[in-house]
């Protein structure tokens, strides 16, 4: 029993895995691993999809890893285990990337990946820093984590959901934009749980113990 962060080349995972690492002490979950192997991936009892940068790159680069893809899409759509994306991750779950080019995702939560556009001309573009939550419908990964609760963001694009009973949570910045998202044994975080202190080691701890 693992849970396998997915290293694919995609940014430093080096706090994401002492984070997680951390909580799995502290709630005494499974041992947590960094891992590019399909096989253990295809082992994990728990799977956590990391990303920075843009979204046809990251999803290339994973697709480029022999067999990772494949195991990766068979752990959260036939064995059906817990699944987190983390930024770009996250936004990889939807059907389509619009950052440059388009691109298909990996279609588990409908909706598309569309450039954030605040409203007010004086908030720029990435949205980066701290942002206060806004709790939509309650989770068990947001267990304890409640509306004004910090996180820590750093994208220019957002996943706009077709379906709002799959949006957890959301921030203001000009407008609303999406920070998460669930479906079934599906979870994606917009912001980096890792760098969000207090809430983000909540809502790693909580998704270490669910059972969807």
């Amino acid at each position: 029993m693992t849970t396998v962060l997915i290293d694919y080349d995609s940014g430093n995972l080096h706090s994401a895995e002492k984070a997680f690492q951390r909580m799995a002490r502290e709630t005494g979950s499974e041992p947590v691993i960094v891992s590019d192997r399909a096989e253990d991936v295809a082992a994990a009892t728990r799977v956590v999809l990391p990303g920075d940068g843009a979204f046809p790159a990251c999803l290339a680069g994973l697709r480029a890893r022999h067999g990772l893809f494949e195991a990766m899409v068979d752990a959260v759509s036939r064995r059906a285990v817990p699944f987190m994306g983390i930024c770009v991750g996250m936004q990889m779950l939807a059907s389509w990337g619009r950052e440059y080019t388009d691109t298909q995702g990996l279609d588990l939560i409908g909706g598309e990946v569309v450039p954030i556009r605040p409203s007010d001309p004086a908030l720029k573009v990435p949205h980066m820093g701290w942002n206060d939550l806004v709790i939509d419908t309650r989770h068990p990964v947001v267990n304890g984590v409640e509306t004004g609760d910090h996180a820590y963001f750093v994208h220019s694009y957002q996943f706009a959901v077709s379906d709002p009973a799959m949006r957890l949570a959301h921030v203001e910045y000009g407008g609303d934009v999406t920070a998460i998202v669930a479906r079934d044994n599906v979870i994606g975080l917009q912001f980096h749980p890792e760098k969000s202190q207090a809430a983000g080691l909540r809502m790693i701890a909580n998704f270490l113990t669910w059972t969807p």
